[in-house]
């Protein structure tokens, strides 16, 4: 039983000569599923030959390409354990990564082999090769002439290996078994309507779970990957109309630039149907932007690296896709209804099921086949996370009647000022109402009076500026007094993990050392 080798098999005997692989340039011809068959099984044997077998953690530091998408079959077929590393990281970053997961063997493309092989030695880093052209694939042998049958795994064998981005403190490695990825491969493909039609569009990094889940959904359904290296949204837009993307996932960040890239006058993508988004809560007057911009469906996404990574979606009811624009936008920028497989709870401080009037806050609980066993040889902080069978997300909620959750903080990132709640996705979305503010984070600072002050980092669009008072102004119609930033710094750009998520931590931290520059 090898079940993510299996989705790749099951690609190529059931089309063939389907397009699994689009071309990278017009000079380059696509691969079929057969090839990419046949390649996967050439790593494998690669990985084979230098000592690869079940259990044994292998590295991967690459950007987005056909070889880290061959190189997760190839360690599913072998079970080992892939281990994806963020090209961002610092050397020693990136060496304790590897010393703790215990990688014995790293694969890289040519931008970073010398990285890997002061990682691992250099007997020990494979060079993922650029595929070939159809036809002159080496075949499915290593050096030693053969590839080894597909590994027997169980549902509960790790499959691959996350550090989380540590936004909140040290990062930890989160174990996602066969059974977790592909329960959520299937389930991907039933809520989004994946086909054999699609064509996902890999923009966001595939070392980490906001893109390498649909490597293996998108396979599951025999549809066609295509890849940007490293995103640019000229870039990105490019690939999308020249390989007709039907599908993505943008973090915020690459969300906004190309939304932006768009309304400054390039060509909006006319074959995407669905453009999907996570990673930080979203603001409705930015889906708007993405209804009426890009022209297609828009999904909010929620979900964590301990979760596979999906929790929920947005989506309109039937007789909601009728309505305005704002009030579409509205409902799609909820956090959502819980993904398929997954079960999922709002509650109070004593496990209690909070009252679903979306207007009682709780803590996010969740369980299901998608859920991570724990993390890497950290049995306390598996048992911090996992309580009565119960995965705590740590993000702070309200649920309605429909179910729909409606993410308002982060546990840790809650702001307690003068003796009130403050969360700062609802000051974060008064913000970024103004037509000038391009992207912004709110946090909490010490405050001799307040307990804390609400502190906010701003990025103006280009072009664009705005004085502090006229920006509380605008918030002030929005939003309570004693929600309004106090501190307000504009920026030229917000620190953030390798993943596009902003990092709170480091904004409270130069906040206090005067790192921010001059406050507004």
């Amino acid at each position: 039983m090898n079940p993510l080798w299996s989705l790749l098999e099951r690609a190529s005997g059931a089309a063939p000569a389907d397009v699994a692989i689009a071309a990278a340039s017009p000079e380059e011809a696509p691969l079929t599923w057969k090839d990419a068959e046949t390649l996967a099984l050439t790593e494998a044997a690669r990985m084979a030959a230098r000592g690869a077998v079940a259990g044994t953690r292998v590295a991967c530091l690459a950007d987005n390409g056909p070889g880290v998408l061959l190189a997760s079959f190839a360690a599913a077929r072998l079970g080992a354990v892939l281990v994806p590393l963020n090209p961002r990281l610092t050397r020693p970053e990136q060496r304790r990564i590897v010393e703790l997961a215990g990688c014995t063997l790293a694969l890289a493309d040519a931008r970073y082999h010398a990285r890997a092989e002061e990682l691992v030695g250099e007997a020990r880093a494979l060079l993922l090769e650029r595929p070939p052209r159809p036809g002159a694939g080496r075949g499915a042998n290593g050096p030693d002439g053969t590839c080894p049958p597909p590994a027997t795994v169980n549902e509960t064998s790790p499959a691959q290996l996350y550090f989380t981005s540590g936004t909140t403190g040290a990062p930890k490695g989160v174990v996602l078994t066969h059974g977790n990825i592909h329960a959520h491969a299937l389930a991907a493909v039933e809520a989004l309507e994946l086909t054999g039609h699609d064509t996902w569009g890999h923009f966001a990094p595939m070392f980490h779970l906001a893109d390498a889940w649909a490597t293996f959904a998108v396979t599951a359904v025999g549809g066609t990957h295509a890849f940007l290296p490293r995103f640019d949204a000229a870039r990105c837009l490019e690939v999308c109309q020249r390989d007709r993307v039907t599908l993505t996932n943008l973090v915020p960040t690459m969300l906004q630039r190309v939304l932006a890239a768009v309304e400054d006058g390039l060509a909006p993508p006319r074959s995407l149907r669905l453009c999907l988004s996570g990673g930080a809560p979203i603001a409705p007057a930015v889906v708007e932007r993405v209804l009426s911009t890009l022209g297609c469906a828009y999904r909010q996404t929620y979900g964590l690296t301990e979760t596979s990574p999906y929790l929920t979606l947005s989506q309109l009811e039937q007789h909601e896709e009728g309505l305005p624009l704002a009030e579409r936008a509205q409902r799609l920028a909820r956090t959502g209804t819980p993904f398929p497989t997954v079960e999922l709870r709002v509650v109070d401080a004593e496990g209690r099921p909070v009252p679903p009037d979306d207007a009682t806050v709780g803590e996010i609980v969740v369980r299901g086949p998608t859920i991570s066993p724990g993390y890497w040889q950290n049995e306390e902080a598996t048992a911090a996370a996992h309580r009565d069978g119960w995965f705590h997300t740590g993000d702070l909620a309200t649920i309605d009647v429909r179910g729909s959750v409606l993410i308002v903080d982060r546990l840790k990132d809650l702001i307690l000022s003068g003796g009130e709640n403050v969360y700062s996705i609802e000051v974060e979305a008064a913000l970024l109402a103004h037509p000038a503010v391009l992207e912004c984070a709110v946090f909490g600072l010490p405050h001799s009076d307040l307990g804390e002050c609400v502190s906010a980092a701003v990025v103006l669009r280009s072009g664009r500026a705005l004085e502090a008072e006229e920006l509380r102004d605008h918030c002030r119609e929005r939003i309570a007094g004693y929600k309004l930033p106090r501190r307000l710094w504009l920026v030229e750009e917000l620190p953030r993990t390798g993943s596009g998520k902003i990092r709170k931590r480091a904004l409270r931290e130069q906040a206090a050392a005067g790192a921010l520059g001059a406050e507004a």
